[in-house]
């Protein structure tokens, strides 16, 4: 399977050469020239989510807006749709009333923060795997800490499906050797697959210092076979302010 995680950056047409509407031709021939399986899109807004469904004809795309009247940025998994049946998908808050639209943990951003949930199945062997997408929080080390620890316990005892093997992927906005990804070693049965990746945000190539905050993060019962990042560039139009990180893994 290739599985993508890819922080598409919102679209206020803030960035220039770099909004949205300029990068889209590198982002679709990126996926056509990679054909990955699974992509966990971050930073999707209503009008991107709705560019999603439209151009990626072979891809299902699934997730709702974080906000309280699911409105706003949402976190998008999309996958082929010849390869794999959707089984359940759900979004839950990163907050003490997981299933509250808006809410938050005490400390955070004015951002809800959430994590999009979808069991799916291989058609063509069976195999059932969750695929859970999140960003955590821009300000609030605490709130990132818990976002995490929520998201792991989640996978952990999940009230459908329990014991599959769980793939999370996102936007941690922490770096390999903060204390937030320190809470990984408190559950051995996931591995940070992208732990020398290296530079995933790097601002169009202006990041002061560029950093890596994307991750691939995969429980026992998953192989990575191998891990690279997408760095396409065209005359300083990038896909994104972060590299898109792509993983070979066999379930």
């Amino acid at each position: 399977m290739i599985f993508v995680t890819f922080n598409l950056r919102c679209d206020y047409r803030q960035d220039r050469e770099n909004c949205f509407v300029y990068r889209q031709p590198l982002i679709l021939r990126a996926i056509e020239r990679e054909k990955p399986d699974v992509i966990c899109f971050q930073e999707v807004l209503p009008h991107m989510a709705l560019w999603l469904r439209q151009n990626l004809a072979d891809y299902y795309a699934v997730g709702c807006g974080r906000g309280r009247k699911l409105d706003g940025e949402q976190m998008t998994v999309a996958f082929r749709k010849e390869k794999y049946q959707l089984l359940d998908m759900r979004t839950f808050w990163l907050s003490e009333t997981p299933a509250a639209p808006g809410s938050r943990y005490p400390g955070q951003s004015t951002c809800p923060r959430t994590c999009t949930d979808a069991v799916l199945m291989e058609e063509e062997r069976g195999n059932v795997f969750r695929v859970m997408n999140t960003h955590l929080d821009h300000t609030g080390k605490q709130a990132r800490e818990r976002g995490l620890e929520q998201i792991l316990r989640h996978a952990e005892t999940p009230d459908i499906f329990p014991g599959i093997p769980a793939i999370l992927a996102g936007d941690f906005n922490a770096e390999p050797d903060s204390e937030e990804l320190e809470i990984l070693e408190k559950h051995p049965g996931f591995v940070n697959a992208t732990r020398h990746i290296g530079i995933t945000y790097h601002g169009y190539g202006k990041a002061s210092p560029p950093t890596q905050i994307d991750y691939i993060v995969l429980s026992d019962g998953i192989q990575c076979n191998w891990i690279t990042k997408w760095i396409d560039e065209e005359d300083g139009v990038y896909l994104s302010d972060h590299y898109p990180v792509c993983a070979n893994i066999t379930l």
